[in-house]
Formats: C-alpha cells, structure tokens, sequence
C-alpha cells in the first residue's frame, strides 16, 4: 500500500512540475515611434493565441513577451506584428501594411524619427 501511494505521489508531482514550464519569455525588437505604435503592436502580439503578456517599450523598442510555447513561436507572434506594419529583426513588414499605419507612425521615414526625438509623441 505505501509503495502504491509512493507512486502516485512521484507521478503527481511530475505532471505538476512538467506542467509548469509551459510559459516562456522573450524580449524581441520591433521598430516604431510613438503611443500609437506602442498600442498597435502589443495589441497585436497579444491577439496571438498563447501570448499571455506584451509590453512594448518607446525608447527601446524592446517588446517582452510572456506566451505559451505550446500555442505559438515567435515566429508567429512576429509575423502578426509585421502584418499590422511594423518591422522586427526577423520579419519585415510590407510596404501595404507599413503604409496602412498613420502617418506619424511611419518609422522608417528619418523626419518622423526626428519629429519623435523632438518631443513628437
């Protein structure tokens, strides 16, 4: 009986532990200037199904991520960035979709960089 109990406590415990290491963290870049970007581009890595946290930073452009490795990649979660126009180091944007964002969002145009770095916002 107690070797019975001991191995149901083993397998407990392992299906436990295996469970939670589910969750990953990534910090990726994505490029963009402003408030609107900050919105479109968390927005949008959170519409990803398995991402559980995306917070873009203005200054940085780091945006950390909290996702489900068993739901999506990131790959993935790039790609749904790239798709509402916003480049990251592994998946550019297209031209349709980099040129679908407001006009003050357009962050490889080198007047509006400077317009941001001005106090734009």
């Amino acid at each position: 009986m107690k070797r019975l109990l001991f191995v149901t406590l083993i397998f407990f415990a392992a299906t436990a532990t295996y469970g939670q290491n589910k969750n990953a963290r990534a910090v990726i870049e994505v490029d963009g200037v402003c408030g609107m970007c900050k919105e479109r581009i968390e927005k949008a890595a959170i519409r990803t199904k398995g991402v559980k946290s995306a917070v873009w930073d203005i200054q940085t452009h780091d945006l950390s991520l909290i996702y489900d490795e068993r739901k999506t990649n990131l790959k993935n979660i790039q790609q749904n960035i790239a798709d509402v126009g916003h480049d990251t180091k592994a998946i550019k944007a297209t031209d349709e979709a980099y040129n679908s964002v407001h006009q003050c969002c357009r962050y490889r145009d080198l007047a509006v960089q400077e317009e941001h770095k001005n106090g734009g916002n």
